[in-house]
């Protein structure tokens, strides 16, 4: 349920509903909203007296939570939450629409920092890279581990840009966490549930990828695990599901955007690359994701795909980056965003 405030109450009144939904043995989530604050209560309710908690002072109303996913609901936050990330706090969730590019998995220390100053140059605000890679096959490359976690790092103090980069295991979170700014939960991890438990306790934003067989109820009741265990800087990121269809890698969904944007706060990102497996369709895919409403683009970008360690099939060149931005902007300004 929630308990939604009068305008003006003061932190002592709301510390004092606080007090009492413990009482209960409920778990609270206070929420500041731009024109009350409500305080969101998680467990079991039979035994709560509502009436009670109306009676505190300043309290307007007690309403129930229809949504599972109670955290990651618009029930109980109507403004859109925005996450702001890498050393230049860029919005995600806002007005404007961000743009993560960079190479599948991190290749090497020049290699890495060339391309991070192509997306910079570009007008991206993130550098994406796996340092730990999670592949189908034992045999194909796994990535640099710790030493590409120490490039990444590298090329954003080159250029300023926000590093993504995934968190394959709760016995690689430490390390990541200590150089990455976005811990990305990717795909094949969207319920592995004591990794969205620990990501949940770092002070850094999660960037969760839909499961290749999740519904939306499952993607958000995945996020709301991270919520519930303190990290509220979750951004979704749509990426595709795998269907019948064998021409694409995956069927990229971007139905799942508007329809995420009515039922979480949660900002949303589209994953094109991975969405479809296939070069060429990642500009279109861009264009329509912008049209659809997403908050971001999760773009593989590689110099030289063609040599590519892993998914140069589906990874567009660093001039093909350039050349779509100035389109992708066009669109943003056309539903009243910019990028």
């Amino acid at each position: 349920m929630i308990v939604v405030m009068k305008p003006g109450a003061t932190t002592e009144q709301v510390q004092h509903v606080v007090d009492v939904v413990r009482d209960y043995g409920l778990k609270e989530h206070v929420i500041f909203g731009t024109d009350r604050t409500v305080v969101a209560c998680i467990g079991d309710k039979r035994m709560v007296d509502k009436g009670a908690i109306e009676n505190a002072p300043m309290v307007e109303r007690v309403v129930p939570i229809l949504a599972p996913y109670k955290m990651a609901s618009t029930e109980v936050k109507k403004d859109r939450t925005i996450v702001k990330i890498g050393p230049e706090g860029f919005p995600i969730g806002g007005n404007r629409i961000g743009m993560i590019a960079g190479p599948c998995a991190v290749e090497g220390r020049e290699h890495i920092i060339r391309l991070a100053e192509q997306v910079k140059a570009a007008g991206g605000v993130g550098l994406r890279g796996g340092a730990f890679k999670p592949r189908t096959s034992p045999y194909s490359f796994q990535g640099h581990g710790v030493e590409g976690l120490k490039m990444l790092a590298e090329a954003r103090d080159r250029t300023g840009l926000a590093i993504v980069t995934e968190v394959v295991g709760v016995d690689t979170l430490p390390a990541v966490a200590e150089y990455a700014d976005v811990l990305q939960v990717g795909a094949r991890n969207m319920q592995h549930y004591p990794l969205l438990e620990a990501v949940g306790k770092v002070d850094k934003p999660v960037l969760l990828k839909r499961g290749i067989t999740a519904t939306l109820q499952e993607f958000l009741l995945a996020a709301e695990y991270i919520i519930d265990a303190g990290n509220q800087q979750v951004i979704l990121c749509e990426r595709g599901v795998r269907t019948f269809e064998k021409y694409v890698r995956n069927t990229l969904t971007l139905s799942m955007v508007p329809a995420l944007k009515a039922e979480t706060h949660l900002p949303v990102v589209v994953d094109p690359s991975h969405g479809t497996g296939h070069a060429y369709m990642v500009p279109a895919m861009c264009r329509a994701s912008v049209a659809a409403g997403a908050d971001g683009l999760l773009v593989e970008v590689h110099d030289d795909p063609e040599h590519a360690m892993s998914d140069g099939a589906q990874s567009i060149t660093p001039q093909a980056l350039q050349e779509e931005m100035p389109v992708l902007k066009r669109i943003a300004e056309a539903v009243g965003r910019s990028m």
